[in-house]
């Protein structure tokens, strides 16, 4: 095994900001586990996971810890630093030099600019698509005024957004064209009239025409998959094809192949590796290994996915590192790549690819 990507800084291109409250041991093991899904077993936690198990691998010598010390130690510790003095220690021990932060989920979370100072590096922000029409719908009183003030809002925060965010790409796989004028002002009416303040857009007309509003703009587009196949949006990735806009597909594991697929399939199309990794464990290695058997090396892009820990930011910047010195060193190994090909690679994956998608500088 080769250092390849030791030393690379990285660009988390996909996270959220971290808890800026002090945690206690209930609300810290939640966040270790799934997004939506049931608690643990009787009588274990969610450090009882990969997820939970990499922490303690990564996390306390950044606290002055030993490795795998007991979870108990460990958040003893943590609270003893403070809140804000762990999360600088653990965000500034990543190697990420640069956050795209989507600002919105809700919660007690630190934006761009606070995640940018704690970490000493630089932070932008990714705009939510569905929170942005909501807001815009709460303070429009007509169909008319909110389409028009919608557009006006995409546009709007693409001048200081680095790319938008949608959860409802699945949702619109078998309707991939644009809607009509009448579909949209339809829908809107109906969506206006029966919302509540709050309420989450859901409307699959108004969905669709919200990512060709923002795919207008060229910026570049993620979209979720959670544990969905991609597959199903070839449609939508054919249809938006020389338009100007990248679409970028986050989450792909376990169809992470389909993802790497549809990445050589469409030059405009970019596939996710850092939550994928992070959450196989020792499978990493191998979930590298086969996205790099399809997906051209210029097409994937690291990300953390991380929301309300910065230790999540740690896990997932040293699985990364770890999983690519274990492929790529092991090429170099065996004689099928160079040592400099190895470094040139790890540098894409890490932060080249991301640099060039987002317009970096």
């Amino acid at each position: 095994m080769i250092d390849a990507a030791s030393s690379v800084r990285l660009v988390d291109q996909y996270c959220h900001g971290v808890l800026r409250t002090e945690l206690g041991i209930g609300t810290f093991e939640t966040y270790l586990g799934p997004a939506a899904g049931a608690p643990p077993a009787a009588g274990t936690t969610f450090f009882d996971t990969q997820t939970g198990f990499a922490v303690r691998r990564w996390c306390p010598p950044l606290l002055g810890l030993e490795p795998h010390c007991p979870p108990a130690h460990y958040l003893a510790r943590r609270r003893e630093l403070g809140a804000v003095e762990a999360g600088r220690r653990l965000l500034r021990g990543t190697g990420i030099a640069t956050y795209l932060v989507d600002t919105g989920p809700p919660g007690d979370l630190a934006g761009p600019a606070e995640i940018a100072a704690a970490a000493e590096a630089q932070a932008r922000e990714i705009v939510r698509l569905e929170l942005l029409a909501e807001q815009v719908a709460d303070t429009s009183g007509t169909v008319e005024s909110f389409l028009t003030n919608l557009a006006e809002a995409v546009h709007g925060a693409a001048g200081s957004a680095v790319a938008f965010t949608t959860v409802a790409a699945g949702r619109q796989a078998d309707r991939p064209e644009p809607p009509g004028a009448g579909e949209v002002r339809g829908a809107a009416g109906r969506w206006l009239a029966e919302r509540r303040v709050g309420e989450p857009l859901a409307d699959p007309v108004l969905l669709r025409h919200l990512l060709w509003v923002a795919v207008a703009t060229g910026l570049p587009l993620q979209l979720h998959l959670g544990e969905g196949d991609p597959l199903p949006l070839a449609d939508f990735a054919a249809a938006t094809a020389g338009l100007g806009t990248d679409l970028i597909l986050l989450y792909g594991y376990p169809h992470h192949r389909s993802a790497a697929h549809l990445a050589s399939v469409y030059q405009h199309v970019y596939a996710d590796l850092g939550p994928a990794l992070a959450r196989t464990g020792t499978r990493a290695a191998a979930v590298l290994a086969e996205t790099l058997e399809l997906a051209p090396f210029g097409k994937l892009l690291f990300s953390s996915g991380a929301r309300g820990l910065p230790e999540l930011h740690v896990v997932a910047a040293c699985t990364f590192r770890e999983a690519v010195d274990r492929v790529l060193g092991g090429w170099v190994a065996d004689g099928a790549w160079s040592r400099a090909d190895a470094e040139r690679v790890a540098g894409l994956l890490g932060w080249g690819n991301a640099g060039r998608v987002y317009g970096l500088p």
